[in-house]
């Protein structure tokens, strides 16, 4: 499965304006640097699987409605959960939890 960026940019920037929210302050709320979502929302810079699960955080959403667009209902526990996990790694183990992720997803029917 081949990821579209910047569908993934679009989708993030039209949660953010349907939340009334600039982007400095999702950025602050995601704990991500000056003018980075700027740059993913128009595509020039590729976000990480840990800064899609903050902007998810952040936006009040699940990664689903970015990555596929569609939002998953229910268990938003558990995603806050994960991404907590995820806050705290290193590049290492989260390239080695990515990686997994990315086997999981292809596991399924």
């Amino acid at each position: 499965m081949e990821l579209d960026y910047t569908e993934i940019g679009r989708r993030i920037a039209r949660r953010r304006k349907a939340l009334g929210l600039k982007q400095a302050e999702v950025e602050e709320r995601a704990e991500i640097g000056q003018k980075y979502l700027s740059n993913i929302e128009c595509s020039v810079s590729i976000p990480s699987t840990e800064v899609i699960m903050r902007l998810a955080i952040a936006l009040d959403t699940t990664p689903d409605e970015f990555l596929v667009g569609t939002v998953r209902r229910g268990g938003e526990d558990r995603w806050r959960d994960v991404a907590e996990l995820l806050r705290g790694m290193d590049e290492k183990r989260l390239a080695l939890a990515e990686s997994f992720l990315t086997w999981l997803r292809e596991q399924e029917p």
